[in-house]
């Protein structure tokens, strides 16, 4: 076989092993190592590009920046500001028909402002918002529906851990990807406000036709600032201290961890236990991510080896298709990808396929991330692997509501998803236009 389609077969056996349950970074250095052997007969070579793939991951400054991030979303949480957020939120939209839903989403964009996680967003608006929804007579679909819908903001909206993996995996500036997502996660989360609004007025019976009128009691001022203060400097820190210039990423990140932690220190929700607590699942998850990267760059050199990439730009170059054709076909890949591999594999296995051509088609790549990361996001409310689907559904534990339930209730708002995302492409300046 020449090296090409070892390499193509390579791509089909990683999809195959991660959709068996294999766990992807096991899944790429395996597959990847036995490929580079196959190509070259030596099985040195394997070994020294494994070598590489592993220093060059670890001795990464930008990587500091997943750890300092995961403790502060973790601190977030502790420290209660979700509920927070959604109360403040429920005020503002207390009086508008659907009220609750889009209390939701603006609750759930602020959220993925300071922890940059789709699931522990759903995980937190499952507990919060949805019951209330339920106690309110809302429809049960609805109320899933927009919570797991919201819920992918935190993929969005940096930072973001998606777009810190997509940055090794393009070799790009985290930095600049998380002021690329700003654009896009407030365009996505002003259509979701405004598709909730249009379904109150035109589909009533999604929403809920025995809604309760329940009057939210009105904030004043001083409380809404009590509640959203902890939250607003946390956000003015982190992206306002890398919009400016004064932190980048990785300092943002500790300063952004070091202000969680004095949040929760100062409300009283940072025992020692609670922050031991943290700091395991910080460590655990940033192992998780450091192996991932690690052996995503191994596959990536392993294509790039085989040639693959290049074939793959020649061959799209020879059919002589258009920008919009080559994205229709890379999208597509996304969405059926999507229905069984989580986020973190559409990228790492689609992205580098396709950055050499992307790259020599003189396209952003900073705007190919935002693409990859929204496409890959809409997996995360599609069956049958719609991981934040899953999540609510096991965070709810209510007989009340079936995991079909949640997908159908998501269906709306991953359609919104596809729509803002056809948008990005056709204008491209929206996710690159606040780096100029």
């Amino acid at each position: 076989m020449s090296p090409v389609e070892i390499g193509a077969i390579s791509v089909g056996l990683i999809v195959v092993l991660v959709y068996l349950g294999v766990y992807i970074p096991i899944a790429l250095g395996l597959v990847s190592f036995c490929s580079v052997w196959l190509i070259s007969g030596k099985p040195i070579l394997a070994f020294n590009f494994l070598k590489i793939a592993v220093g060059d991951g670890v001795t990464e400054y930008a990587f500091a920046t997943i750890p300092l991030f995961t403790v502060m979303g973790l601190l977030v949480s502790k420290a209660g500001l979700g509920r927070d957020i959604y109360i403040v939120m429920n005020a503002v939209f207390r009086r508008v028909s659907g009220g609750i839903g889009m209390a939701t989403v603006g609750a759930n964009a602020v959220f993925a402002a300071i922890t940059g996680s789709s699931i522990a967003s759903a995980s937190v608006f499952t507990k919060i918002s949805v019951p209330e929804m339920l106690r309110l007579k809302y429809n049960p679909r609805f109320a899933v529906g927009v919570v797991a819908g919201s819920s992918v903001l935190g993929m969005i909206i940096p930072p973001s851990a998606m777009l810190i993996i997509y940055s090794f995996v393009a070799e790009q500036s985290v930095g600049e990807m998380f002021l690329a997502g700003i654009i896009p996660g407030i365009i996505l989360t002003v259509a979701y406000v405004i598709a909730i609004f249009l379904m109150a007025k035109f589909w009533p019976s999604f929403i809920g036709t025995e809604i309760q009128s329940v009057e939210t009691p009105a904030m004043s001022g001083r409380e809404m600032f009590d509640k959203s203060w902890p939250v607003g400097g946390l956000i003015l820190v982190v992206l306002g201290g890398i919009y400016t210039g004064w932190l980048t990423p990785v300092e943002a990140g500790a300063a952004g961890a070091l202000l969680a932690a004095i949040i929760a220190a100062v409300r009283r929700s940072l025992t020692r236990t609670a922050l031991w607590q943290v700091l395991v699942e910080t460590g655990h998850i940033t192992a998780a991510i450091l192996f991932l990267i690690t052996m995503a760059s191994f596959y990536s050199r392993m294509l790039g080896y085989a040639g693959l990439p290049n074939q793959l730009e020649e061959v799209l170059r020879t059919m002589d298709m258009s920008f919009f054709q080559i994205m229709l076909i890379y999208v597509l890949l996304m969405l059926v990808l999507g229905t069984l591999l989580d986020t973190s594999s559409i990228i790492l296995i689609v992205v580098p396929l396709f950055i050499t051509l992307i790259e020599g088609m003189g396209l952003s790549l900073v705007w190919f991330g935002i693409v990859t990361v929204i496409g890959a996001e809409i997996g995360l409310l599609t069956p049958p692997l719609g991981i934040s689907c899953f999540v609510i559904k096991s965070t709810l534990d209510s007989d009340e509501v079936t995991l079909k339930d949640v997908f159908m209730g998501a269906l709306p708002f991953a359609f919104i998803m596809l729509l803002v995302l056809i948008l990005l492409i056709k204008f491209p300046i929206l996710s690159t236009l606040i780096l100029h």
